[in-house]
């Protein structure tokens, strides 16, 4: 397994995923069925749960299609819990009620954290991810990372002053690290491995695409696959050395790792 960035060239930008590297499913719809059938993981087995499905998706021979990816994902995910085979398909299907509608909300553990030391290393930095639409606003929402927006402002004719017209509306305190781009596929209308989404993502941090530039994901199939594509330099965060193919990319076992691999 490498542990090292290739070459000497330095870093000019990270890009990261959101699942599994920000944000992971909300324990709060995932735990009710699993506690009603009398299972009780804490978050660090439910992060670990996650880690272990997206592996057994990477070491497939064939990618799942859009309408079985979350159903697989589930599959998995619940039997990584501790639940037995026989039940996992029933769980499955409740899990996917309560969870259906609703983005991946929960902040995974030490990610912010994170988060915070690799945007202390000065470098553009954005959030490239397979999403629902939602992604910007929830991560925006939950704390973890925004990308500074200047929308146009309509010209508006001028009115008479009166007492507290100049006074400016009340806006909610932008809290998190402030990131050059969030990417969302559902979006932009292409999704990882594809490589145009990077292209996207890199033409609006103004940084041209190369192996100086680094994608940290969760995915061997669609997060390292895809950088290599875009030629990008992938960096998989992997956890618990779930990997299938480990050979001839860098791993990481949390954020925090990067900034040491960066600069090292």
């Amino acid at each position: 397994m490498a542990t090292t960035l290739p070459g000497d060239n330095g870093v000019s930008a990270i890009l990261l995923d959101a699942g599994g590297v920000l944000v992971f499913p909300e324990p709060d719809r995932v735990l009710p069925p699993l506690h009603a059938a009398g299972f009780t993981p804490d978050l660090a087995t439910l992060e670990r749960a996650h880690y272990r499905a997206m592996a057994i998706q990477d070491a497939a021979a064939l990618p799942p299609t859009q309408d079985t990816w979350w159903r697989e994902y589930l599959l998995t995910y619940i039997a990584a819990c501790g639940v037995p085979a026989e039940q996992c398909e029933a769980l499955a299907v409740e899990v996917d009620h309560g969870v259906r509608g609703y983005s991946w909300a929960h902040v995974g553990i030490g990610a912010v954290d994170g988060l915070r030391a690799v945007a202390a290393l000065g470098l553009p930095m954005g959030v490239v991810s397979n999403s629902n639409g939602t992604v910007e606003s929830d991560l925006r929402r939950l704390g973890v990372c925004y990308a500074p927006q200047t929308p146009e402002v309509p010209e508006v004719p001028e009115v008479p002053e009166v007492p507290d017209a100049r006074k400016a509306p009340d806006t909610p305190e932008l809290t998190g690290v402030p990131v050059g781009i969030v990417i969302d596929s559902a979006v932009v209308g292409v999704a990882k491995p594809d490589p145009a989404i990077f292209s996207i993502a890199l033409n609006a941090l103004h940084v041209p695409p190369g192996r100086t530039v680094l994608h940290v994901g969760d995915s061997l199939r669609y997060d390292v696959a895809g950088a290599l594509a875009a030629g990008l330099q992938p960096v998989h965060l992997d956890p618990y050395g779930f990997c299938p193919e480990p050979a001839g990319h860098p791993h990481i076992r949390s954020l925090a790792d990067l900034p040491p691999l960066v600069t090292g």
